[in-house]
Order: structure tokens, then sequence, then C-alpha cells
């Protein structure tokens, strides 16, 4: 029994390494799991106390539980039964297939890199690549919300840089989640946004099993009153105006909710820029009819390498003004009080409407809209016109972000940031629009025509069911 054993060197190791392995994951790995823990909830205590809206529990649960639970809910187990039913396949099968289409969806939210890392990052690059102004009455406006409610910013999508500007915009409200598409799917930011708390959709995806899945996630977070962000136009705009909104999100918040449940409202937010980073690559889809963006990583970093050059250099100018514009509330409980045909439809335009009307109206897109499609206009005569536009925008309710001075610094500014970049020359007295930039004129000019071209088309008539603005 106590006899001295023989054994080669190979299964020596082997076994040393098994035993070491056991006990990594019966002592020590738990060990360590526990003190992570720990210290995540002291940090969560902390933000907790400053945050208008805590960070719900739903949002800490851990990935793995979050996944099993999305599995096995019984909605998806009922499309997995009628799949295996209808195409032969064995459930074993299917249910793997869900299990990997929840482990693409389902985030892995880190109070520490959200805070720590991404709030930050986002506040850093606001500021250094724009002027950002918040309309200060909105944080008023969601004050008033209730504090049992599921809040949904709804916003329109004008750039990948609403996604930081959001993040920034809410950093001492609550924790967003939002959706992200395949975009992002690129190892590490596809850790750092899984870790921001945002989940993955896959949009060529429209199996049924895949549909229900990404559906019982989100209804899911909205049950649990998790704070989100949502784009219905399901893209960036290729024509810089407010598109019509696509329903599959706002039908899964819709479905989530039942009458005496946890109300649901929604928080139109509008954003402008005087400079969309995508606006040319975007020109260009809208140009094609498709929309397949041409913007390669060589490309994106030589932008990136060309920004950093100008900044060491001292030459480097900020891109202009970045504006946030808050709407009226939507309560869904209200809105569900009045009959409609098609709710989430009429719920779609409604929201999508409020967009549009509280789209700002930053320098550049009031410059833009002077030049009424002409390629050379004199300077006092952009002044004169934009005056005008200001003059007519302000009494169709839409808001001008202009600088101090009025029109006239508002257009001195976007010809300073247009000619920076020769979509604009001066030459004497006329500033004129460089031949193969006027499709840009355009993109920039469109939210003013749309705040005009509105209230042509209608007398802003309010649907039944939510609050007049």
């Amino acid at each position: 029994m106590f006899q001295p054993v023989t054994i080669p060197l190979w299964l020596f190791v082997l076994i040393l390494l098994f035993a070491g392995i056991a006990f990594l994951s019966h002592f020590l790995f738990p060990s360590v799991r526990w003190f992570f823990r720990r210290r995540m909830e002291r940090v969560v205590a902390r933000l907790n106390a400053r945050l208008e809206r805590p960070i719900q529990p739903f949002k800490l649960m851990r990935r793995p539980d979050m996944i099993v639970r999305l599995v096995h809910d019984p909605e998806v187990a009922k499309v997995i039964a009628d799949e295996a039913a209808a195409s032969g396949e064995p459930e074993s099968v299917l249910q793997e297939r869900a299990r990997r289409y929840a482990r693409e969806i389902v985030p892995a939210f880190s109070a520490t890199v959200y805070f720590g890392i991404a709030v930050r990052a986002a506040k850093w690059l606001s500021r250094l690549i724009y002027d950002v102004r918040i309309d200060r009455p909105g944080a008023a406006v969601e004050a008033g919300i209730d504090k049992g409610a599921t809040v949904v910013f709804v916003m329109n999508h004008r750039s990948n840089m609403d996604y930081v500007l959001v993040t920034h915009l809410v950093s001492t409200r609550s924790a967003l989640s939002y959706a992200v598409g395949e975009w992002a799917r690129v190892w590490p930011l596809s850790w750092l946004i899984r870790a921001s708390g945002a989940y993955f959709i896959h949009r060529r995806r429209s199996n049924p099993l895949y549909r229900r899945i990404l559906s019982r996630y989100v209804q899911m977070a909205t049950e649990e009153g998790v704070t989100q962000a949502i784009f219905p136009e399901g893209g960036l705009s290729l024509t810089g105006e407010v598109g019509a909104a696509r329903l599959g999100i706002l039908s899964y918040l819709v479905g989530a909710w039942h009458p005496g449940g946890r109300d649901v409202v929604f928080v139109p937010v509008a954003l402008g820029y005087d400079r969309v980073l995508e606006d040319r690559v975007l020109v260009a889809a809208h140009k094609e009819g498709t929309r397949r963006f041409r913007a390669s990583l060589w490309s994106i970093a030589k932008f990136v390498g060309r920004q950093v050059k100008r900044a060491l250099g001292g030459r480097f100018h900020k891109f202009g003004g970045a504006s946030v514009s808050f709407g009226t509330p939507v309560s869904l409980a209200a809105f569900m009080e009045a009959p409609h045909a098609d709710p989430v439809a009429d719920l779609g335009a409604a929201l999508m409407e409020r967009i549009r009307r509280n789209v700002p109206v930053l320098p550049v897109p009031l410059l833009a809209a002077a030049f009424e499609g002409e390629g050379a206009v004199a300077r006092a005569e952009l002044i004169r016109r934009a005056e005008a536009l200001v003059a007519r925008l302000g009494d169709v309710g839409a808001r001008p972000d202009l600088p101090p001075g009025g029109a006239a610094a508002a257009v001195g500014a976007a010809i300073r940031l247009l000619a920076l970049r020769k979509v604009v020359f001066e030459e004497g007295d006329e500033v004129r629009v460089n031949p193969v930039e006027r499709d840009l004129i355009g993109f920039y000019a469109a939210p003013v025509r749309q705040h005009l071209a509105a209230d042509a088309a209608s007398d802003r008539a309010e649907m039944p069911g939510y609050m007049a603005d």
C-alpha cells in the first residue's frame, strides 16, 4: 500500500495539471468571484445613491443566468416546439440554436466598465470634437416621470456618434441599454459595447425563433424597468431627414405592457449636428440607392490619423455644434386608453412626429437651407435669407440653436466650418458651393426643409391618447 509507484513523467505532469485545475475551480475561483462580486455591489450601491434612476437588478444579473432564463422562457419553448413539429428537427437541436442566439443578444453589463470607462470616454470624445448643447428643460420634463415607470429614450439616428452623445446625455440619470447592429461585432469593440449594457441585433435574421428570443429579451428588460434608448428608424438617415419608424422594437415594448402593469414612458429626443462624421458616406449611399456604406477601415484610420496630426500640430478645430432637444414624454398607459386601429403604428408615427418637431437647427443646416439650391450667393444675401428662415422656423415651433449674434453669427460660423472642408469657398463678397459638394449641402439643409414642409402640409393636429407639446 505504501510502496512507491513508477509512472511516466508526462502522466505525472498531467495529474498535477488536473489537480491544479480542480483546486482553482473549487477553492480559488469562487473566492475571486466573491471578492469581485462584493466590490461590484459596493460600486453599484454608491452609483445608485447619486443616479436619478437606480440600476435595476435585472441589468446586474449574471450573463449565463440571463441566457438560461431566456432560452427556457415559456414563449421561446413554444416556438421551439412549433418549429420542431413543422420542420422535423429535434427540439434539442433547436434549443441549442436558441442558446446560440441568446448568447449573441444578451449583454454582460459591468457598472465599472460603463461608468468608469464608457461614460468618461463618451464625455471626453463628445466635448473634444463638438460643442455639446443640451436642452436643459428636458431634464425637468423627465424628472416628472413616475419613478416606477420604464423610461425609453426614442431618438432620430444621424450618426454613430449618437451612441456616444446619448451615453453622455444621461450619464447622471441612469445606465442605458440600447440595441446595436452587426457593425459593432468586432473585437475588442464588441466586448466594450456588451460590457456597457448594449444588446446585439442581427438585422438579417428574420426566422421566428430568433425574433422571439430578441423580443423576449427586450420585454423582460422592459418589465424589469431597465432604462433604454432606441433608434426607431433602424439605421442612419441617408437624406438628413427624420424618417418613418420601423416597428420591430416598438412592437416588443408595447407587447410587454398590460393594463395595471408597469408603465412605459417614451421620451422623444431629437439630435442635430453641424457636422455628421459619416456625411459623405451617407450621401453616396443615398445617391446609389443602397445602404451599403463604402467606408473602409483604412479610410476611417486615415481620417482619425489626420485629426490626430492636426491636434498635435495645434490646428485641430471642433466640428461645430451637437445639439440635443427633448419632446414631451408619451405615457404608453395613457396612449392605450384611446382606441387605435394599429397601436404600434400609431405610436411609432406619433413619436417620430415629436422628434421631427424638436430637431434643433444649427448654423450649418441654416446656411445650407439659405443657399436654396443655388451655387453662389452673396454673403449679405445669405444673412438676409438666414434671418428670414429663423423667423419662419420660430413661427412653426422649431428650435434654432444659434450662437450669440443670431443669424449673422451663425452664417459666419457655418462658412468657416464648411470652408475648412472645402465644401464652400469665399470669393470676394460671394460664397460659392463646391460643385462636387452640392449633394452634401442638400443633406444638411434637409432638417430645415422638413420643419417647413411639415408645417405647410398639416395643422399639426395631435392624435388622441397623449399629451400635447
